[in-house]
């Protein structure tokens, strides 16, 4: 007898089209919590906590920091890398850079991206970020989700921008903390 899997239930809006000019809250997690990333250095007051990289927190960095130049009218506008998961605030202003017919054309590349039905932007650039970071790492070190939230007004701009600002400060409070014994760093 073959077991019935869960059905998922997700975590998209239903109805929202996420190629929307707006702001939003992304967070991806490493599979299984594993702090691959970097660690947390740092006491605080003088001596800050921050994250230090692992060569694995360097190649995220850099598809990070180049997703601008693959997306038409997309900033990513903050990001921080955790030891076991990144949060971003991806900006989406396409209203000057293409008109409708062109929503989902990567820059760059010469090739075209035909739209969802949803026009699912973030989707599309959380899905290509983890492709080409589990390609380079040789390994997919991604959960299948992710987490996203549609940023709904400059307070909750603010708010967010200063959660991922802090994050380092916080980690042993932060709901993605693990407290791993005996974690092999490879930096």
């Amino acid at each position: 007898m073959q077991k019935e899997l869960p059905v998922r239930k997700s975590v998209r809006l239903e109805g929202f089209d996420y190629s929307q000019n707006g702001a939003y809250f992304v967070t991806i997690c490493v599979k299984d919590g594993h702090e691959m990333l970097g660690r947390i250095v740092g006491r605080g007051d003088l001596d800050a906590p921050c994250v230090e990289l692992s060569k694995y927190g360097f190649i995220v960095r850099n598809y990070i920091e180049n997703i601008e130049s693959h997306y038409n009218g997309v900033r990513i506008d903050k990001y921080v890398i955790m030891a076991n998961h990144i949060h971003m605030i991806v900006i989406v202003n396409r209203d000057n850079h293409m008109g409708s017919a062109d929503k989902c054309t990567m820059r760059g590349d010469g090739a075209s991206r035909s739209p969802r039905p949803t026009n699912a932007l973030i989707p599309t650039i959380v899905r290509a970020f983890k492709k080409l970071t589990d390609r380079e790492f040789g390994f997919n070190m991604w959960q299948t989700s992710y987490h996203d939230h549609i940023i709904r007004n400059e307070s909750e701009y603010q708010k967010i921008w200063e959660y991922i600002d802090e994050n380092p400060a916080r980690w042993s409070k932060d709901k993605y903390y693990i407290q791993e014994e005996n974690a092999q760093w490879d930096f």
